[in-house]
C-alpha cells in the first residue's frame, strides 16, 4: 500500500509539478487525447455534426475593403441568383470571416438550411466552408450552390452539393444555438499542418 501512494505521489509531481521536458511531453500527449477523442466527439454529439469545430484554412470567404467596395466587385453575379446588396446585408457573417478564425458549428436538417447561410461541406480530401447562393430539392434530395465571399463564382466542385455532403453550418445572430467565431485562432492548426507536412508526417 506504502508504495502504491509513494507512487501515486510521484506521478501526481511528475504531471502537475515537474518542469522537465517530458512532463512537458506527457501533459501535452494526455490534452491531445481527451480533447480528441473525449471533448471534441462530445461536443459533436451535442451540436449534431461530426466536425464541431473548424479553422479556417484559406481566404475564400474574405472581403477586400468595404462592404460597398467588395460588393460593387461581386455585384453581377449575385444579382443574377436575384440577390440584392440589402439581401445579401441580412445574411450570417455578411462581411466574410478570415483565413486563421476558428468557427463553431452546429448539424441542421438539410430542410432548414437557407440561402445566405454558411455551410461546411465534404467537397474533397478538406471539408469547405462557403455561403449557400442557391437551394432546390429535387429526387429526394435537398441540393445547394455554393460559393466564397471572395471569389468570383462558384467552383465546379460546388455547383450541386448534396445535403449528405453537408457537415454542419455556422450562423450567428438572434435565435441562434451554436455559433461562434474566434479570429485567429486556428492559425494554431495552420502551423501545425504545416510543420508535419514539412517533416513528412501529411
Amino acid at each position: 500500500m506504502g508504495d502504491f501512494k509513494g507512487g501515486m505521489k510521484k506521478l501526481k509531481h511528475f504531471i502537475f509539478d515537474d518542469d522537465s521536458v517530458w512532463s512537458w511531453l506527457f501533459d501535452i500527449v494526455v490534452a491531445f487525447v481527451l480533447i480528441k477523442f473525449i471533448v471534441y466527439p462530445a461536443l459533436g454529439f451535442m451540436l449534431s455534426t461530426t466536425h464541431p469545430i473548424v479553422a479556417v484554412v484559406s481566404g475564400s470567404m474574405e472581403h477586400d475593403g468595404s462592404y460597398d467596395e467588395w460588393w460593387s466587385e461581386h455585384e453581377a453575379f449575385y444579382l443574377e441568383l436575384g440577390i440584392t446588396k440589402e439581401g445579401f446585408r441580412s445574411f450570417p457573417f455578411p462581411n466574410g470571416f478570415n483565413t486563421g478564425d476558428i468557427m463553431v458549428l452546429r448539424g441542421k436538417p438539410p430542410s432548414e438550411i437557407e440561402i445566405g447561410d454558411v455551410i461546411v461541406y465534404q467537397g474533397g480530401r478538406e471539408p469547405i466552408i462557403h455561403r449557400v447562393v442557391d437551394a432546390w430539392y429535387d429526387d429526394g434530395h435537398y441540393y445547394f450552390r455554393a460559393k466564397g465571399d471572395h471569389n468570383s463564382a462558384s467552383l465546379y466542385t460546388e455547383l450541386k452539393v448534396r445535403d449528405d455532403q453537408v457537415i454542419g453550418f455556422a450562423k450567428h445572430g438572434e435565435g441562434s444555438t451554436a455559433l461562434l467565431r474566434v479570429p485567429f485562432l486556428g492559425y494554431i492548426k495552420i502551423a501545425a499542418v504545416k510543420l508535419l507536412q514539412i517533416i513528412g508526417v501529411v
